[in-house]
């Protein structure tokens, strides 16, 4: 669409307002929410009608009692419709000669993919656990190695991939360049498609605390593509990053779209398949703005989700005990009496918080 119009500006002067990148990603937020929230009562309906439902998921730390039995009803593989929308508004609204949209689309729907598989075997092969953990963090790592080694060897960020860009610091730190692709790649995109999937407990949860992540990203990707405001706050610049405005801009519209669809009760699941590909999608934004670290505090929900697991299964494993009364955290809560509603709101508060926290610190440095 984007491509089109623009072909005709100087025949036609308003058509140059489809040259700012913010009037850009102002559309392909708007599409891609209107494309979820008006074909999204049809979708569910469909997969509705073709039983597209898995049972109540299983990680082996959540006890039975705490498993919603009346969700067994609910449609899953929402993220169909979710994924398509970002692909579908960043095609039309982005500059299709910059390679970086292409990274991206590539990328999430690789993930998303993956999360397919996953969603397709519990639905339709009836496996509960769905995609064996070790061939679903292959195929994550697979994924996530190629699009950070594209990063690696394309001129524009070639050289930004070998630092590490950390808070309150102006300069980047130099070290080990084995380090870079492990860190970013198993930690980063990994860990962060893992995060999101773990916070996808609760209707609503995992997607309200997306929107909160694409927008600061999109801010940053935002002031790394103005040469002068990348300069004012000591951030790298890169040509042509801007388009990682667009893309993150459909993410977040999107998601509010899917919100619409998704918030308690939900009339449907994104399942692995939205998940998996919204957390890349978070983590490869993550590596390209070169403000992985900041990851920590901008996604700070989903590294409280993450974390508690990793804790929990550690303490019990060495000592025998738990930690909290059930992880992830959001479980924890529930079991300390919160409601679904107060869970997902309250976690969507923290992260807002933590998205302008970590905002904040691009004056600190």
């Amino acid at each position: 669409m984007f491509n089109f119009l623009s072909s005709y500006s100087e025949f036609f002067g308003p058509l140059r307002l489809f040259d700012y990148v913010t009037f850009r990603a102002g559309c392909a937020a708007g599409t891609a929410f209107l494309i979820v929230v008006c074909f999204g009562a049809a979708f569910a309906g469909m997969l509705r009608n073709f039983n597209i439902r898995a049972a109540a998921r299983y990680d082996g730390l959540i006890p039975d009692e705490l498993l919603d039995k009346r969700k067994n009803s609910t449609p899953c593989m929402g993220g169909i419709l979710l994924i398509g929308a970002v692909l579908l508004a960043s095609l039309l609204w982005g500059r299709l000669n910059n390679w970086i949209i292409w990274v991206l689309i590539g990328g999430t729907a690789g993930f998303a993919f993956i999360g397919f598989l996953d969603d397709y075997l519990k639905v339709f092969c009836q496996r509960r656990d769905g995609l064996p953990g070790k061939l679903k963090l292959l195929g994550l790592f697979i994924i996530a190695s190629a699009v950070f080694y594209t990063f690696w060897k394309v001129p524009a960020t070639h050289e930004l991939m070998r630092g590490f860009y950390i808070p309150f610091f102006k300069s980047p730190f130099f070290i080990g360049a084995w380090w870079i692709p492990v860190f970013s790649v198993a930690i980063i995109i990994v860990g962060s498609a893992n995060a999101v999937n773990l916070t996808d407990g609760k209707d609503g949860l995992a997607t309200g605390c997306t929107i909160f992540c694409t927008l600061a990203y999109a801010v940053l990707a935002y002031l790394m593509g103005h040469k002068i405001f990348a300069t004012y706050l000591n951030l790298p610049y890169i040509n042509g990053i801007e388009e990682a405005v667009v893309f993150a801009a459909a993410l977040g519209g999107a998601c509010i779209g899917f919100l619409w669809h998704n918030c308690h009760p939900a009339a449907m699941f994104m399942g692995d398949t939205g998940s998996l590909a919204l957390g890349g999608a978070v983590g490869m934004l993550a590596v390209l703005t070169r403000q992985e670290l900041l990851l920590a505090l901008i996604g700070g929900v989903f590294v409280m989700e993450i974390v508690s697991v990793m804790m929990q299964v550690a303490s019990f494993k060495l000592t025998g005990k738990r930690i909290f009364l059930c992880s992830p955290i959001h479980h924890h809560f529930e079991r300390k009496g919160w409601t679904e509603t107060q869970i997902v709101v309250r976690f969507w508060i923290l992260s807002g918080i933590f998205a302008l926290m970590a905002l904040a610190t691009l004056k600190l440095r």
